[in-house]
């Protein structure tokens, strides 16, 4: 008989089983290291999308908000509903496909109650309306180059206001953008654009100056909480949540600033308004539904980067347009370019600069502590 044929068992050593762990390591890193490429990939994508949003949002709506005024719009409320009253067009965003999967993978354990919700949306509507009105005032008395100008306070509040709301740590770059941004915006109290489009005396440019600052500090608060709501109440990390936001809070806005369009008794004179608007009647209804429909474009974007990164960051985003508006002011509407709204723009861009050096500088160690 032959022999029996040899079984031989091979044991890995432990040389052989750490280099098999460690290969297994390098591979799942190396998977890790991908998956994160691309969500930074489509993260920046999205900001990108969220900023051009809010920029030709917010340029296009300021613009035409001052030219219903040139024109003949005189109804502060209406110019004010518009700015909140274009939130159906959104709707049809809540049935793309990409969103409602979205939507399914992130359902939250335990969602706030009705009226947890119902509070929220009022408040942050309350804000909302006031806000808009103040700005339509401001609007209504100031050239439009130098409310946006003034309009650049509203960073240094929402900085302010993230410091105790959203642990906003301070360093020194975002402190020299805030100091830069408020003496950008207080050199502008120092004049009085009376040779603009539409002159106006010292005491209702006074009032246009206090109302657009006092809106400013509004709209930061309204982004600080906004930002601590989708921490501490919504918990969801889906575009259905921004979608939410911006229609319940525009909707509670609707309701309180018809409440004020009636009560005031501004309603009556609308047809009037429009029979006399310069341009004509149709101009007079598209310059009112492309303002209504520019200031939900900015809300995607405001409340899109409010949820990517932070309201600090959506705000700061927001004075970009700050060269954009008075160019195209300059041009359009012939308002004087002073030295001091050169050197007041001038500042805001450089705190802008400041507070964007300061998001790269943490982006990079970010980066580098993962390595």
């Amino acid at each position: 008989m032959g022999e029996a044929p040899e079984i031989q068992l091979q044991v890995p050593s432990e040389d052989e089983k750490l280099n098999e762990d460690s290969v297994e390591q390098q591979t799942n890193g190396n998977q890790s290291t991908t998956i994160t490429q691309q969500r930074t990939y489509k993260w920046w994508l999205l900001m990108t999308i969220y900023t051009f949003f809010l920029l030709s949002g917010q340029s296009v709506a300021t613009l035409l908000g001052r030219l219903y005024y040139d024109k003949g719009g005189n109804s502060k409320w209406l110019a004010t509903i518009v700015q909140v009253v274009g939130f159906p067009i959104l709707i049809p965003l809540y049935y793309l496909p990409s969103y409602k999967s979205s939507h399914t993978s992130n359902i939250t354990t335990n969602p706030p109650s009705l009226l947890v919700l119902s509070g929220m949306y009022f408040g942050l509507g309350l804000l909302l309306a006031a806000g808009c009105l103040l700005y339509s005032v401001g609007l209504l008395y100031l050239p439009v180059s130098t409310y946006s100008l003034i309009c650049a306070s509203q960073l240094a509040f929402n900085a302010l206001f993230s410091f105790f709301f959203n642990s906003q740590k301070f360093t020194p770059f975002i402190i020299n953008s805030l100091v830069l941004l408020t003496i950008s915006s207080t050199l502008l109290v120092f004049q009085n654009d009376s040779s603009g489009s539409t002159p106006v005396p010292r005491a209702k440019y006074v009032i246009g100056f206090v109302c657009t600052v006092v809106a400013s500090a509004g709209y930061g608060l309204m982004l600080s909480l906004t930002q601590l709501c989708f921490q501490k109440i919504l918990k969801k990390q889906t575009f259905k949540a921004v979608l939410d936001m911006i229609i319940y809070q525009s909707s509670a806005a609707t309701l309180m600033i018809s409440v004020g369009l009636f009560a005031s008794g501004e309603w009556k004179s609308l047809g009037e308004e429009m029979e006399g608007f310069k341009l004509g009647k149709l101009a007079y209804v598209n310059v009112l539904v492309w303002i209504a429909v520019g200031w939900q474009v900015f809300s995607i974007g405001a409340v899109g980067l409010i949820f990517e990164a932070s309201s600090l960051f959506s705000n700061v985003i927001s004075t970009l347009g700050l060269p954009i508006v008075p160019v195209f002011a300059m041009v359009f509407f012939h308002d004087p370019m002073t030295g001091v709204k050169v050197i007041s723009m001038l500042l805001a861009i450089w705190g802008f600069v400041s507070y964007v050096y300061q998001h790269y500088l943490d982006d990079r160690n970010s980066d580098t502590g993962k390595l």
